[in-house]
């Protein structure tokens, strides 16, 4: 599924236009997007949580040469899925 598959399925369960589909699904993605990048954890209750953590700089291998070379740290966003979520998918 992508994005737009999602705005169709949340317009036709929701009984919203199109239109209206693609604002809600945009306004639930932009604040779980500010929220992360304000460095804050996101946890919806029996989907998930979203969290925020920073990989530190590492030495990493160039796989074609074998050359050594340094990776910058950078933050990354993990998701854990919540207990119902992951059992309705076993």
């Amino acid at each position: 599924m992508n994005k737009g598959d999602l705005i169709n399925k949340v317009a036709e369960d929701a009984n919203l236009t199109k239109a209206q589909a693609t604002e809600a699904v945009n306004c639930v993605l932009n604040s779980i997007e500010s929220t992360l990048k304000d460095g804050n954890k996101v946890a919806v209750l029996g989907f998930g949580t979203f969290t925020v953590s920073e990989r530190a700089a590492r030495t990493g291998r160039n796989p074609k040469t074998g050359e050594a070379i340094q990776i910058k740290a950078k933050n990354v966003i993990k998701f854990k899925p919540g207990k119902e979520l992951a059992a309705s998918v076993n």
